[in-house]
């Protein structure tokens, strides 16, 4: 995009493609706005001279036990191992997801219960397909991932947004003033992006509550999609529950990117809950949404990888260690940040405007996100899944950026 997009959209760009994606377009995620001038500030000044946080792209390599597999697969011969498969995914890659789940959550899922996908975005396009109605109603979390409403978008739902409390968890009495006889799903993401922070086994359990007590009341169901790609990048609270074993319509919507450090392969998965009454038809919905939507089925070769990898993590120590090294040194020149539990994010709050703040600490050649951008101004987003030099680097710029404004 760029220089280039700007240019076309002085001119004739409306008539060459639709007007609603056109205006997307022109709304759209604050992170890649970023990214794309840090590619301008780093071909002015050098890669080392620009501290880049706008990206949530891990920065570790993957654990020993990936590339043995991928080494064991190079050398595999099996019969068809590049050819189509089941829109649901290999048998034997969806057995071994089943089985770690069920390991971790006290329940009992099988290869039925799971549908690989072309990553946690995949996952989350299939399931909106597969359940909305024109014009039904989607309840979002403030912070959210930004993208999150252009999948609501893209199958012809509303996306309507629940406002945070201090500590970034959803303010309930919001949550409860949402709630209609349209509302055909709620979106969790926790450990969350953009904060890192991991709503309480109380508050979960909570919205659970308030969305059996208006099921009830409006004689309507309610899908729980859990988004949790950073469910294992957890620092603190490891004792986040799985919605599938504590709602009847949990669903999992994830993805191998963060704790595998997969992000580019592309490989997710959906799973259900079993109990789910409705279970047979929404199996087959989700693999006719997989097929019609242009996937048809996740990546066979991250598909065999994962299958072998599933019960290892990239070395998270370091984003621990990373995180500690950012938050300590932030708070002591002045600013105000709630500590995150897992992720790889920090979400300070902004001493002014923050898309003023974001370029005022873009004039030190550092690059985050406004907070604007994830429905929560006054904050800025930054991703520390960076090497160490560029946080140690990029210290002093914070400092003087803050200062300010004390």
């Amino acid at each position: 995009m760029g220089r280039g997009f700007e240019f076309l959209q002085g001119r004739h760009i409306t008539k060459m493609i639709s007007k609603k994606i056109n205006q997307f377009m022109k709304d759209s995620s604050w992170i890649r706005k970023m990214f794309e001038e840090g590619v301008e500030l780093k071909n002015k000044y050098g890669i080392e001279n620009v501290f880049d946080f706008s990206l949530g792209n891990p920065n570790l390599d993957p654990p020993d036990i990936f590339f043995e597999n991928l080494k064991n697969l190079n050398k595999a011969t099996h019969t068809n191992i590049h050819g189509y498969m089941p829109n649901a995914g290999f048998e034997s890659t969806r057995n071994a997801v089943a089985k770690k789940l069920s390991n971790e959550s006290n329940s009992n899922l099988n290869s039925e219960d799971i549908v690989m996908t072309v990553g946690a975005a995949g996952a989350l396009n299939v399931v909106l397909h597969s359940i909305l109605n024109p014009n039904e109603e989607v309840i979002i979390f403030k912070p959210f991932f930004p993208e999150y409403k252009f999948y609501v978008d893209n199958h012809n739902g509303i996306a309507k947004y629940c406002d945070y409390n201090e500590n970034f968890e959803p303010n309930l009495k919001d949550f409860e003033s949402l709630l209609t006889k349209k509302t055909k799903a709620i979106i969790l993401n926790s450990p969350n992006n953009p904060t890192g922070i991991t709503y309480s086994k109380e508050t979960i359990f909570k919205i659970v509550e308030i969305i059996k007590n208006y099921e009830e009341k409006f004689n309507i169901k309610i899908y729980i999609i859990s988004d949790e790609p950073y469910r294992y990048l957890e620092y603190e609270n490891t004792d986040q529950p799985f919605i599938t074993t504590i709602f009847n319509r949990g669903i999992i919507a994830t993805s191998f990117s963060k704790d595998l450090s997969l992000a580019g392969e592309r490989i997710g998965y959906i799973a259900i809950n079993p109990e789910n009454e409705d279970k047979e038809i929404l199996i087959s919905a989700l693999n006719f949404s997989n097929r019609t939507l242009g996937f048809v089925n996740a990546p066979a070769i991250a598909q065999r990888l994962v299958e072998k990898s599933i019960n290892s993590i990239a070395n998270i120590d370091v984003y621990r260690s990373k995180r500690d090294l950012m938050i300590d040194s932030l708070r002591s020149f002045g600013y105000n940040i709630v500590k995150p539990s897992g992720g790889f994010y920090l979400f300070p709050k902004s001493p002014v405007d923050d898309v003023k703040f974001c370029n005022i600490l873009k004039e030190e050649r550092i690059l985050v996100v406004p907070g604007s951008g994830f429905g929560a101004p006054n904050y800025f987003r930054i991703s520390y899944s960076v090497e160490d030099s560029v946080i140690e680097n990029s210290l002093e710029g914070f400092k003087k950026a803050i200062e300010k404004y004390l």
